[in-house]
């Protein structure tokens, strides 16, 4: 008997065990219940290793990784053909882990029919103060290239007085803080920042 194979102790109690992680291959467990016990913490450190790799009878099945819920906020949305500007609700897909602080991406194309969006991210406000939680502006290059057509609730917040009008649809998110690593509700009270952009815009 190869005794190399059962010299490694099992995470959860130690016991020498010969099965490991089918999915990394670098965490060991004597039974595949330990590995379910242990599955919620081991998540975050398994690594798959290649996926053509054969399979060994030593192996344990691995859960599938957990696919990451959406986050759900509050935005600002701008139509063209609308006077108002109003607060919708938004979905986010999780980018990494929340200790990666990696933003999400908003799933935003729905309203963008004519192009992919571009963004800007606006981080001052009135009179040129920081924002403490800065605005991320998605746009249509395309609407906003061509001229038309004229987004009328931005021609409305801005009173008419912008030197060039902005075209095309616009969705607002905010971020939760100057890091930018994820957002919070935007909503009628960051219009003033907003206004001051578009105004500013040439």
């Amino acid at each position: 008997m190869n005794t190399s194979l059962i010299n490694h102790p099992c995470i959860i109690c130690c016991r020498p065990t010969s099965m490991w992680c089918s999915r990394c291959q670098n965490a060991w467990y004597c039974t595949p219940e330990h590995l379910s016990n242990d599955w919620p913490r081991h998540r975050r450190e398994c690594i798959p290793i290649n996926t053509q790799q054969a399979h060994y009878p030593n192996m344990i099945a691995t859960p599938p990784p957990a696919q990451a819920e959406l986050v759900t906020v509050s935005a600002l949305l701008f139509m063209p053909h609308e006077e108002r500007s109003r607060i919708i609700t938004v979905q986010c897909r999780p980018q990494g882990t929340i200790s990666q602080g990696i933003c999400p991406t908003p799933l935003v194309q729905d309203y963008f029919t004519e192009s992919v969006p571009s963004t800007i991210i606006l981080t001052q406000g009135l009179n040129g103060e920081p924002l403490r939680f800065p605005l991320h502006i998605w746009y249509c290059p395309t609407s906003l290239q061509r001229g038309s057509p004229i987004n009328r609730a931005i021609y409305r917040i801005t009173n008419g007085h912008a030197s060039k009008p902005w075209c095309g649809p616009v969705v607002v998110l905010k971020f939760n803080g100057s890091r930018r690593q994820g957002y919070s509700d935007a909503g009628s009270n960051d219009l003033p920042a907003l206004s001051a952009y578009f105004l500013a815009y040439k």
